[in-house]
């Protein structure tokens, strides 16, 4: 399945004094969406934002929201998200014993689904949900703050999924999280990878709407090259 390649924003790099000054600046650089970090302080080690946030910048903003749900029992929760106005919702393998009860779940509550592993976890573990997600996030730091360094072995996890979803015809899109810059953009699409999302990259930098234009330019690039 080809898609373009886009850069999702993560808020959780944003100044959340002012959040809807960071939203308009990437929407000036044609962004779909923005991607939403949700920590519990127990499934990773931070706590962030929460089901208000959500619903605030759902009335914020028409762009897509990327709920990215890095917390305990995400079922518990589906529905509030659902509610908040996400359009989609990242599920951790790694968070609960009843994924594909989770993602049936985002689904009905008409979200679409998308499934996150952390590093150490393989992309086999996945087998029995590839064919029904939407989206597989593959996390390329370990999840918690942002600001850290890419993980170099993403890459052959992206490559195994592109792999996994020509082989099989799946339709999940391959996002990656986590040390997303300029400097690797052009190998990640590469791979496979066609939702980038980019905290510290856009919003620590000094034009966060050029930031994301050069991220799109030298992945889309790198996708014509390759072909």
């Amino acid at each position: 399945m080809a898609s373009r390649v886009e850069i999702a924003p993560s808020i959780l790099a944003a100044n959340f004094a002012a959040l809807g000054d960071a939203i308009r600046a990437v929407e000036s650089a044609g962004v779909r969406m923005i991607h939403i970090d949700v920590m519990d302080g127990h499934f990773v080690p931070n706590i962030s934002i929460g089901v208000p946030v959500v619903a605030s910048l759902r009335k914020a903003t028409r762009l897509l929201l990327d709920v990215h749900l890095m917390i305990e029992n995400p079922e518990r929760y589906i529905e509030a998200f659902a509610q908040a106005g996400a359009d989609t919702l990242l599920i951790h393998q790694e968070a609960t014993p009843h994924l594909d009860r989770a993602l049936a779940a985002a689904r009905e509550e008409g979200c679409k689904a998308g499934v996150v592993i952390n590093p150490a976890t393989p992309v086999a573990t996945l087998s029995e949900v590839l064919g029904s997600v939407d989206q597989v996030l593959v996390m390329s730091v370990n999840p918690g703050f942002g600001g850290q360094e890419f993980i170099p072995n993403s890459l052959e996890k992206i490559r195994q999924l592109r792999d996994l979803r020509s082989r099989h015809g799946y339709r999940y899109r391959i996002e990656v999280d986590g040390g997303v810059v300029p400097e690797n953009a052009g190998e990640l699409a590469r791979a496979g990878t066609e939702i980038f999302v980019a905290g510290t990259s856009v919003f620590h930098a000094s034009d966060p709407a050029e930031a994301v234009r050069r991220l799109q330019q030298i992945a889309t690039d790198a996708v014509a090259e390759k072909v």
